[in-house]
């Protein structure tokens, strides 16, 4: 097998042990795999794998990633910050959007999303952590901003997403994790979806309900942050 195959194989087999460890369906957790920064050829290795579902950051990068790949049966999911000048093209490139943060974001995207495709999947980004440094609503504006998106047409509200403070600390990684949830449960919407846990930390977002957990390093390796 190559390097990503065997990665592939080892990042299932830690989801599947995490979800028999918190009594989930294995089934339940969507892995998402984040191709920023890799070239067209390895998203092609990972498909061949039966990865199907790709996350991406970058907006200029995607688009001729998705245009090499066009034969390919991918579903594409936009999971980095947003500006509103390219909120056009994530609405019309896109199957789910992970990364939205604001209602004027929202609304661009609910606007610009072409009549013939279906809604468009949205996530909202919550800053579980506080960091100044992160996007993300704060979990005091998130109950406003989850309500005005569902009223916006071909938007479809799935479910909220969170990229806590970094830590080993087990304890500390669940408890970030527990906020998010709890935070889409108080909201009584009909969310399905938790996009939560990376490669260092997907056990404890499963353990806490993820639905995606977006892994990008422990399938692809380490990224090259070369010139854009």
């Amino acid at each position: 097998m190559s390097t990503i195959a065997e990665n592939i194989a080892k990042v299932r087999a830690r989801i599947r042990e995490a979800a028999h460890a918190s009594g989930r369906d294995f089934a339940a957790v969507g892995l998402l795999a984040v191709s920023k920064t890799q070239s067209a050829d390895a998203v092609r290795q990972a498909h061949a794998e039966g990865v199907r579902y790709f996350g991406e950051n970058y907006l200029q990068e995607a688009l001729a990633k998705q245009d090499e790949l066009s034969d390919l049966d991918l579903i594409w999911h936009f999971i980095g910050p947003i500006q509103s000048n390219k909120t056009k093209l994530i609405a019309e490139n896109f199957q789910w959007v992970h990364s939205v943060d604001r209602l004027k974001v929202a609304e661009r995207l609910a606007a610009q999303r072409p009549a013939h495709l279906p809604a468009l999947n949205v996530c909202l980004q919550v800053n579980v952590s506080g960091e100044a440094s992160k996007s993300g609503c704060t979990p005091q504006e998130l109950p406003a901003l989850a309500q005005a998106v569902t009223q916006l047409p071909q938007l479809k509200l799935r479910g909220l997403m969170t990229i806590p403070e970094p830590t080993e600390d087990a304890a500390e990684q669940h408890a970030a994790f527990a906020r998010l949830r709890a935070l889409r449960d108080n909201l009584q919407l009909d969310l399905d979806t938790l996009s939560m846990g990376m490669s260092h930390d997907l056990e404890a977002a499963i353990a806490e309900g993820a639905t995606w957990v977006r892994v990008g390093t422990a399938l692809f390796g380490a990224r090259d942050y070369g010139p854009r």
